[in-house]
C-alpha cells in the first residue's frame, strides 16, 4: 500500500477535554508504523503548536510540532503571503494564539491598550468581555481587517459541549456590521498547508473529522478522502441529512475502524 496522508482533527476525535477518545493512542501507533504520514488540523487557536505537541505526546501519541497545524500558526502564514509581516494584530484570544502570533513576527496588542492595529484576530477567549468586543468593534470601524481563527459555534469536552470561538466572532460580526475573513475550517487554507508540508498527493490524503461543518465540509472542498468519526460533535444521523458539501465519505464508531 503506498504512503497515505491522514490528517486528523483534535478536539473530539483525538481527544475530549483532557481525556483520550477511545483507540486513538492504538490507530495512530498502527497508522505509523505501516509508513504512513500523521498531522493534526485543529481550529483550536488557544494553544501553540508546541502545547498541543505536548499534550498529544502526554497520552502516549508521540508528536513533533510540525505535525501540528492549528489555526493561529495558520494566521501567521496567511500574514505572511496575503497580509504583512511585522504588521500589529490586537487579539482577542488566548496565550496560545498572541505567543503563534509573536513567533510569526507580529506585534500583538491587546484590545484596549491605545494602539490602532493593522489587524483584529478574533478566537476562543474564555475571558471575553463587553470592553473587549468595543475595543475590536472600534479597532475594525476605524479601518482594521477582521479576521476570524475559526467559527466553531461549540467544541466538545468531556461530558457536554461548550461555547466555541464562532459565538465570540459572532458577537464582533455584529458589533461591526461586516463578516470577518476566517482562516481555519471549513476554510482550505489550512488544509492546503498541510497537504504542502507533507509533500504527499493531494490524492492520497484523508481527512478525519468530527464536525460535518467544519471537517468533513473543508475535505470535501479541497478534494480530499473524508472520514466522520463518531463520538464527537455530528451523529450518523446528522452525516444522513447533510447537505452534500457536509457528507463524509465514510463514517466510523471508534478510530479502531480506520484503514
Amino acid at each position: 500500500m503506498s504512503r497515505a496522508l491522514y490528517i486528523f482533527d483534535l478536539d473530539g476525535v483525538i481527544y475530549r477535554g483532557d481525556t483520550p477518545q477511545p483507540h486513538a493512542a492504538d490507530c495512530i501507533r498502527r497508522l505509523t508504523a505501516a509508513g504512513h504520514a500523521i498531522y493534526y488540523l485543529t481550529n483550536n487557536a488557544s494553544r501553540t503548536r508546541e502545547s498541543f505537541a505536548q499534550k498529544l505526546s502526554a497520552m502516549d501519541i508521540p508528536t513533533e510540532p510540525r505535525q501540528v497545524m492549528n489555526s493561529s500558526y495558520g494566521t501567521v502564514l496567511w500574514l505572511r503571503e496575503f497580509g504583512q509581516v511585522a504588521s500589529t494584530v490586537m487579539v482577542v484570544g488566548e496565550q496560545g494564539c498572541f505567543d503563534e502570533l509573536n513567533a510569526g513576527g507580529m506585534r500583538t496588542v491587546t484590545p484596549g491598550d491605545g494602539h490602532q492595529p493593522d489587524y483584529v484576530v478574533v478566537g476562543i477567549d474564555r475571558s471575553f468581555t463587553y470592553q473587549k468586543l468595543w475595543q475590536a468593534q472600534t479597532a475594525i470601524l476605524n479601518g482594521a481587517v477582521f479576521i476570524a481563527t475559526n467559527r466553531d459555534s461549540t467544541f466538545p469536552y468531556e461530558s457536554g459541549i461548550a461555547p466555541g470561538a464562532g459565538s465570540i466572532v459572532a458577537a464582533v460580526a455584529e458589533a461591526v456590521g461586516r463578516q470577518p475573513f476566517t482562516i481555519g475550517k471549513p476554510e482550505t487554507f489550512l488544509l492546503d498547508q498541510v497537504i504542502k508540508d507533507s509533500g504527499i498527493a493531494r490524492e492520497r490524503a484523508i481527512m478525519v473529522g468530527d464536525r460535518l461543518d467544519t471537517d468533513i465540509a473543508a475535505g470535501n472542498r479541497a478534494g480530499v478522502k473524508t472520514v466522520l468519526a463518531l463520538g464527537g460533535v455530528a451523529s450518523r444521523e446528522d452525516a444522513a441529512i447533510a447537505e452534500e458539501e457536509m457528507r463524509p465519505q465514510v463514517i466510523i464508531d471508534n478510530l479502531s475502524e480506520l484503514e
